[in-house]
């Protein structure tokens, strides 16, 4: 299907309600001397959005007066919200809304059709206060019709250029087989290698003598592109499916099956452990996932073209920021985005491996030094990653930074003194890593301080950086070198008189 075919489609899925279709309307200034005719797109209370022979404009509606009998009610418009995207974070919708309109004391109903489609109601009077659509549509297709301004939301698993991107879950991808597959566990090599076909027997990776049969959903999905995106490699699968749920009652009653799936849709398959390159078991708790530690995690996003929203598509995506939102994201199986943290001594593994990875380049001073500041310390789940060849943060670790701002006002951190520590991979020589390493953590505590201006310096987090002293993964493959790249933000008690702002040792 093409985009324009595509867009043809959308039209009709989003016509669930015949008044929401788009109608003639007049506006004329209230001094007189500008008319504009068009057909009404929306109005949210505040600015009306139309179609006009100049393109979509949107206009003030406290300076002019709309006539004609698509005119909404000035007292109380109803909103219209169309959303698109991938159907694979869809149960996500569902749920958000109807804690939206809980936390506001209205009434979420849904309505029946072939897509998922809801509408909010005042309480006392039941009037229809908004009306929501979600349509499934592959991802180029999604983003041409947010483009074109047939949509107001396009639901996905990556930022895009051109487009403003809100954080509303996280997922992971991971391995799925059925529960009796013998096959102890699977490298990021080992599984891209499968998803290409360039393993075609179980042998190849450590199973039994028989063939691998993939598994995968059918058409373009974010699954299949955030793959291609980490492992390098596009599914060549022989067996497909409608949805994530049929794939997994599929892949679990095949011995030989083998699929990706998001974390929130395995059962009745079973996840099979995945280690790195160096056989690091790479593991999708939710801390991992909040902190991208999970090579495979993967942020859910509502994207927005940057236009002005209508002022309820502005009160949602404020939503996904609040407590109420992020336990309906947990309610839906999803990873929410709630800031947790742990000891730092709770992690065996990341220990292990600055252990197994301490040598010529990483000495014993280095380890002590850094054992000296985890001790008693917990590693938040806020971290921080930059774009490929860039200074600039990702969009995720964006969003990070404006919730460690947050925290740090409402005074989350009260007596206690925060560490940006920073890692570089293992490429290069140690010095000009740990200097690296330094800059990176520098450079995200320069960034909090230009979206926080008014904390002040003993609210501010210190900076260290230790190189490539803990690594996460090893350093043979880009994704391994990529989880290596980090900020971490790490709290320690501080016991320093009051208003004495702490301090730590530099690194040498």
């Amino acid at each position: 299907m093409g985009v324009k075919a595509g867009l043809a489609a959308l039209g009709a899925a989003l016509c669930i309600w015949g008044s929401a279709a788009a109608q003639d309307v007049t506006l004329v200034a209230r001094e007189g001397g500008i008319v504009l005719n068009g057909t009404l797109q929306g109005y949210d209370g505040e600015f009306y959005r139309i179609s006009t022979s100049y393109g979509l404009l949107t206009v003030d509606g406290q300076g002019v007066i709309c006539e004609g009998p698509a005119c909404p009610e000035l007292t109380a418009p109803k909103a219209v919200m169309r959303v698109v995207g991938s159907p694979d974070a869809a149960a996500l919708l569902p749920v958000l809304f109807q804690a939206f309109a809980s936390e506001r004391g209205l009434v979420y109903e849904s309505v029946e059709s072939g897509d998922y489609a809801a509408r909010i109601l005042d309480p006392e009077s039941r009037k229809d206060l908004a009306e929501i659509s979600f349509a499934p549509l592959p991802p180029d297709q999604a983003t041409a019709a947010l483009e074109a301004g047939a949509a107001d939301l396009k639901l996905a698993y990556r930022a895009e250029a051109g487009f403003s991107s809100h954080a509303v879950a996280m997922d992971a991808l991971v391995a799925i087989v059925a529960p009796d597959n013998p096959t102890p566990e699977i490298s990021t090599v080992e599984l891209a290698s499968v998803l290409a076909g360039k393993v075609t027997n179980w042998s190849e990776i450590g199973g039994p003598d028989m063939p691998v049969v993939l598994h995968a959903l059918a058409g373009e999905t974010d699954i299949q592109q955030a793959l291609a995106d980490r492992l390098g490699a596009k599914e060549g699968a022989v067996e497909l499916h409608p949805d994530l749920a049929s794939l997994a009652q599929a892949v679990a009653k095949d011995p030989w099956a083998i699929a990706i799936s998001g974390r929130s849709a395995i059962a009745p398959a079973r996840r099979m452990p995945l280690t790195d390159s160096c056989g690091f078991p790479l593991l999708p708790t939710a801390l991992a996932i909040k902190a991208e530690d999970y090579p495979l995690a993967l942020p859910v996003m509502l994207l927005a073209a940057k236009r002005r929203l209508p002022l309820l598509t502005r009160e949602f995506l404020d939503f996904l920021r609040t407590p109420a939102a992020q336990a309906a994201v947990a309610a839906a199986g999803f990873v929410d985005r709630s800031v947790s943290r742990q000891p730092m001594t709770a992690d065996g593994l990341r220990l292990l491996n600055a252990i197994q990875g301490a040598g010529e380049d990483v000495t014993l001073d280095d380890l002590k030094r850094l054992a000296g500041i985890m001790d008693g310390a917990d590693r938040i789940s806020l971290t921080f990653r930059f774009e490929d060849g860039s200074s600039t943060l990702d969009a995720q670790s964006q969003d990070n930074l404006a919730d460690l701002a947050q925290l740090i006002a409402a005074g989350q951190f009260r007596d206690q003194k925060l560490v940006l520590a920073g890692f570089s991979d293992g490429s290069g020589a140690a010095e000009a890593n740990l200097a690296l390493s330094v800059d990176r953590a520098a450079k995200v505590a320069q960034e909090l301080a230009a979206v926080a201006p008014d904390l002040s310096p003993a609210q501010m987090p210190v900076v260290e950086g230790f190189g490539e002293a803990l690594p996460m993964a090893c350093d043979e493959t880009a994704i391994g070198r990529q989880l290596n790249r980090r900020v971490e933000l790490w709290v320690v008690p501080d016991f320093s008189p009051t208003g004495t702002p702490p301090v730590l040792e530099p690194a040498p």
